[in-house]
């Protein structure tokens, strides 16, 4: 923490706040920051732990001697200990004394804050909203990860289009993480056998509200160089690299876990990457006296797992080669052999002698979950092979739906906003479906002037980042043009935001040009798109694709209204989903598990212009937003195209903008009101991370708990 740094007595548990980001879901914590000093609390990113740091003693001085600041001070620091030592929360009254220990989230990337760089997408964002929710809900969780010196890169546009990936090195002492000591305070003593060698393994931790999160990592120096370096990167393309991770992260989370003293009660496996995590406790039980065959249920009793994959290709897999040569050393402490070990990943059925992370997952953990209604039914449908002697409708995968941390993601002005219209307790209850009925009540002008507001918002925030681009000598004019700076926060702004891959088809409304000209250039009512997202660093179909859709934004025939949002994260993501008109989403039908960037839009007031997939296909009501062509079924990839850009060239013509520009004499747009506050109503306590967790608690871990004769 900061105690190298000598703060004011009577503001020095500012560091203790920097250190727990809590306070990024606080709004008047991030207020207290911002009143210290906001030209460094945007120069530092939102990000108190470098702005105290970096701030002139001077200023901090001062700020322990301002009245106002106190106030703030004082107040805030009286929730947050409030918060940290409730004993009245929503898991202690409803479950009390149900769990002897905490649950034991494990995931590849968890994406808390963006000062903690160490997430790639929508994986990360479910795992840190889960953690923030868990706070807020008193229900005890420990997640388990990986610190990624390196993290994910960031993304620079070249002047011809092309993604260009840089690693920038995490300053820790710049980060809210601080190290974890082990048993008698020494260096890492936790390590994993990988091949012939042993890796260490040190960890970090992350204070989310009352939940902690440990980082693992092998930059230590007991370890070679190379060593070193395995968990520098998050997804790595490299199989042999990528199943070292998932061992030092499955088996070494385990042995982190038990050297820090923690006894978990349930363990959580977020996607078939952490399904090591499953044999290693099925060792520690084998080692205790048991057979394989013992140990297995008893494992599987206390185990939950959640799939996000909806396509084979999806899923994580390893040749038999590699699986061989990284545990042969490790089959036997199991008491089994190698044939019986490489089955434990055998999709059967398939063919293949490959080792399927997402099948070892299913067949050691006790309670499985898709992460929406119709990812359930094709997960059922493609796991079937399993549980051959079962219909496929009985199949033991469940859906609990995902869902967003509404603290998180909605607009500051949109919470001033329920405030004033739902009551200041709206918060605590945002998952109550009643509570919403009362957005009617909302004066359409006050709304609609909400939403004009963060519309220029995000408009300023996309025009500081192409001004800080053009400072960099290599950056073309052309490019500028293409970050939005001609945008008009006045016009239609369809946001897609979303990672770069093939099935997301980010260009089919590039499918008719001259007809999208028409309504981009139309002189009375036009429309704009802004794009943002990232292609995985080896996925070069998908980088073709950013670079087509690239070209567009620098087309000057679309007359600047096409942008191109560079190397977006957390931070410009708030922006985005609270800023645009509509949220545009077009996977082909059945590759989209769930999705929770819509949810974000939607809290924030920006309706839904997408396909019936993931979870827009149980939320689409007919009025709170717009279906793009039928629902789920088999079509041909072509066919599939040319019916989805009809349908989305035909709503947005026919619908869409001349309900956006239909005002009345003030320049309000009723018609689209209504279509917002539908959609705030139907959306909101639906797809809250709230009701997520409640409902994986009543779902998989109370059953877990009470198969353990444990009582609500």
């Amino acid at each position: 923490m900061l105690s190298k740094l000598t703060l004011p007595k009577r503001i020095e548990r500012l560091d203790e706040l920097a250190y727990n980001l809590w306070w990024s879901w606080h709004q008047q914590a991030r207020d207290l920051f911002r009143a210290l000093d906001y030209p460094m609390w945007r120069i530092t990113g939102h990000n108190p732990v470098k702005q105290l740091r970096d701030l002139n003693p001077d200023k901090l001085k001062a700020a322990a001697a301002d009245p106002a600041f106190l106030s703030l001070y004082d107040s805030v620091m009286a929730v947050f200990d409030a918060d940290m030592s409730a004993r009245d929360t929503w898991f202690n009254t409803n479950y009390p004394g149900l769990l002897p220990g905490p649950v034991a989230y494990f995931s590849m990337e968890f994406a808390i804050h963006n000062s903690v760089p160490i997430y790639a997408g929508g994986l990360g964002i479910l795992a840190g909203d889960i953690c923030k929710e868990a706070s807020d809900l008193g229900l005890p969780v420990v997640g388990v990860g990986f610190m990624y010196p390196q993290g994910y890169f960031h993304q620079h546009i070249s002047a011809e289009g092309w993604q260009e990936e840089i690693y920038n090195q995490l300053d820790f002492s710049e980060a809210p993480i601080t190290p974890v000591p082990f048993s008698g305070g020494r260096g890492p003593l936790v390590k994993v056998q990988l091949e012939d060698r042993f890796v260490y393994i040190g960890a970090w931790q992350i204070r989310v509200g009352r939940t902690t999160v440990y980082l693992l990592d092998t930059n230590v120096e007991e370890n070679t160089p190379q060593d070193r370096q395995l968990s520098a990167r998050l997804y790595i393309a490299d199989r042999e690299l990528r199943i070292q991770q998932e061992i030092v992260l499955g088996i070494g989370g385990v042995r982190v876990l038990r050297a820090l003293g923690i006894k978990p009660a349930l363990w959580h496996a977020n996607e078939g990457h952490t399904a090591f995590m499953m044999l290693e406790r099925i060792r520690e039980q084998v080692e205790q006296g048991a057979t394989f065959d013992e140990a297995v249920p008893k494992v599987r009793a206390t185990t939950a797992f959640t799939t996000h994959t909806p396509v084979p290709a999806g899923h994580d897999i390893f040749s038999r080669n590699i699986v061989e040569r990284s545990f042969h050393n490790y089959w036997d402490s199991l008491g089994i052999g190698k044939e019986k070990f490489l089955g434990l990943g055998r999709q059967d059925g398939d063919g293949s002698q490959a080792f399927n992370m997402t099948a070892l997952a299913l067949t050691t953990a006790g309670r499985c979950n898709a992460v929406s209604q119709l990812h359930g039914t094709v997960t059922r449908r493609m796991w079937h092979v399993l549980w051959p002697e079962s219909r496929e409708d009985e199949v033991p995968i469940i859906q609990v739906t995902n869902g967003i941390h509404v603290p998180t993601w909605v607009a500051p002005e949109m919470c001033r906003l329920y405030d004033k219209y739902l009551g200041n307790d709206w918060l605590q209850r945002h998952d109550d479906p009643k509570l919403w009925e009362r957005v009617v009540d909302i004066p359409d002008e006050e709304l609609w002037a909400v939403r004009e507001l963060l519309k220029r918002k995000l408009k300023g925030a996309m025009l500081d980042w192409a001004q800080q681009r053009w400072t960099e000598a290599e950056v073309m004019p052309q490019q500028v043009l293409a970050m939005g700076s001609l945008l008009n926060p006045e016009l239609l702004t369809v946001g897609f935001v979303r990672r770069f891959a093939e099935y997301k088809r980010a260009a089919l409304i590039f499918r008719d040009v001259e007809r999208l000209k028409r309504l981009v250039k139309d002189r009375w009512r036009p429309i704009q798109i802004v794009f943002a997202g990232k292609s995985h660093p080896a996925d070069f179909p998908s980088k073709c694709l950013l670079q087509q859709v690239y070209c567009m934004a620098t087309d000057r025939d679309f007359q600047g209204r096409i942008a191109f949002v560079e190397d977006y994260d957390i931070h410009m993501a708030r922006y985005l989903v609270q800023g645009v008109d509509i949220w545009l989403n077009v996977p082909r039908r059945l590759n989209e598990a769930c999705g929770t960037s819509g949810m974000k839009a939607s809290l924030n007031g920006v309706p839904q212009l997408s396909v019936l997939d993931g979870w827009w296909y149980e939320g689409y009501n007919g009025e709170n937003g717009w279906a793009i062509g039928d629902g789920p079924g088999t079509h041909r990839p072509e066919e599939e195209d040319r019916a989805d850009a009809e349908s989305l060239y035909r709503l947005l013509e026919e619908k869409i903008v001349p309900l956006y520009y239909d005002r009345d004499r003030g320049g309000v747009p009723h018609g689209w009101v209504r279509v917002i506050k539908e959609t705030i109503r139907t959306i909101v306590p639906r797809f809250s991370a709230r009701r997520m967790l409640k409902e994986y608690t009543d779902k998989m871990y109370v059953p877990a708990a009470e198969s353990m004769g444990r009582k609500r």
